[in-house]
């Protein structure tokens, strides 16, 4: 019972650490990667659908991506999707493809972005935690219910703790990532 309640947190806290990733994946870095437009929702035929479902999304240099619409007279609501989806883009377009030059980021906007991914690490932490405090509250249910002993219940936490402080540095460490990547121009 008690290996459950560790393997569920383990989970979980590995779940919060893949959501910190994803997050930090959407925030651009002045170079283009077709990530930044994969929740892009597109007007399609009165569906809201995802621009992937819609077009081939490629990088055509290091600061443009291309987007070919599979319909030609998606070419408009498509581009209209990518300049509202306030990702500070700006598509042109050219013939049958969208192109969507990454423009350069300024000091200002780097510090911006800084507070954003430190928001979003604490956002982390805190989910982190409270996948804490749900598995020492399955363990104190038990030791209430009398499945487990005082001293069972005493190492299961301890060990709830370690796993907990492994996943704060991991997350520490890629907050100090993103920012050195944030920072480099």
């Amino acid at each position: 019972m008690i290996t459950d309640v560790k393997k569920n947190t383990e989970l979980k806290m590995t779940k919060s650490l893949e959501v910190l990733k994803a997050d930090f994946g959407k925030i651009r870095v002045g170079r283009a990667h077709v990530g930044i437009l994969d929740h892009v929702m597109v007007d399609y035929y009165g569906t809201a659908t995802l621009i992937s479902q819609v077009a081939n999304v490629t990088l055509i240099d290091a600061r443009t991506i291309g987007v070919q619409p599979w319909e030609k007279k998606l070419i408009g609501a498509v581009e209209k999707a990518i300049r509202d989806a306030d990702l500070g883009l700006n598509p042109s377009t050219n013939g049958d493809v969208i192109r969507v030059p990454m423009p350069t980021l300024t000091e200002e906007r780097r510090r911006d972005l800084i507070k954003v991914v430190r928001a979003e690490t604490e956002t982390a932490k805190v989910a982190i935690r409270n996948v804490r405090r749900d598995a020492n509250e399955q363990l104190k249910k038990m030791l209430k219910d009398k499945d487990v002993s005082e001293d069972d219940e005493r190492r299961a936490q301890d060990e709830v703790q370690k796993l907990t402080d492994r996943f704060i540095a991991e997350v520490d460490k890629i907050l100090q990532t993103k920012e050195a990547e944030l920072l480099a121009v």
